[in-house]
């Protein structure tokens, strides 16, 4: 599946479930952000997409034409000011805030020798400092809500670091802590922060890895070395974007109401901690 490909339906047993609230997800101009948009605002949630371009405003049209609730912005991540004036708006156009998705990342994949300390610093601008911004902004309408949920997007690098990507796996074990660190802090205003860990999911990002790996690695065709990861998941395929929303669903909703601290690894199998 690419990123441009439509998400297949997500589950339908939060019909309605988030009727009423208010959700904002980062990175939602395609792939997997759009496809937890759209799950959201499938099942009830007015939502908000935050993007870097003009994709978003495209991506929140698509949803409006299915006769769901949603706008786009366009915001840098990494922008205090641009992520503060961008979360006000929400609170004080739509009145309260109730979950956040924070699923906007970045990678690349570097000998050690060539990746720069401004590369470096990129990808942990966009991967782990930009969920604090994000977070640090939203507490306040998340509290006037009467509590929600964060949701920050990790990695199976969250858990162990792959090769020629440090910077990444650094910024998403950053990830796990900043998780952990919030999720005591705000447990009593019945904030909840929860981190999802995604394995392979064959949107844009891992068509590019795909590659940038087979060229360091050795002599692969296109698809080959993504097909052998694969092949080696217990369950025998990648992750859907939809299994990946229906994740969010579930720690977003009240089902989850006791769940927070916790980074929960959706792979197939591939990682089992």
């Amino acid at each position: 599946m690419t990123a441009s490909t439509p998400a297949p339906r997500t589950s339908a047993i939060f019909a309605g479930h988030f009727t009423g609230r208010v959700a904002l997800v980062t990175g939602a101009g395609r792939g997997m952000g759009l496809a937890i948009a759209r799950s959201l605002a499938e099942n009830g949630a007015g939502v908000v997409l935050l993007d870097r371009d003009e994709r978003v405003e495209a991506a929140a049209a698509s949803l409006r034409e299915m006769g769901l609730d949603a706008e786009g912005a366009i915001v840098d991540v990494t922008d205090e000011a641009q992520v503060g004036a961008a979360v006000d708006a929400i609170g004080e156009r739509r009145g309260r805030l109730d979950i956040v998705v924070n699923n906007a990342g970045v990678i690349s994949v570097e000998y050690l020798q060539d990746l720069t300390p401004t590369e470096f610093r990129r990808i942990l601008d966009v991967n782990t400092v930009a969920p604090f911004v994000v977070a640090r902004a939203a507490a306040p309408w998340l509290r006037r809500s009467g509590g929600g949920v964060i949701l920050n997007s990790a990695s199976a690098q969250a858990r162990e670091g792959f090769i020629y990507t440090p910077h990444y796996a650094a910024s998403k074990f950053g990830v796990m802590g900043l998780t952990q660190s919030l999720a005591k802090e705000l447990a009593k205003d019945d904030i909840r922060v929860n981190a999802y860990c995604p394995g392979i999911v064959m949107t844009d990002m891992w068509g590019y890895l795909d590659g940038a790996w087979a060229a360091k690695l050795g002599d692969y065709q296109p698809g080959q070395l993504v097909q052998e990861w694969i092949d080696a998941i217990p369950m025998g395929r990648p992750a859907s974007e939809a299994d990946v929303a229906n994740l969010i669903l579930f720690l977003a909703s009240d089902a989850a109401s006791y769940i927070t601290g916790q980074a929960i690894n959706i792979d197939g199998g591939m990682q089992m901690d």
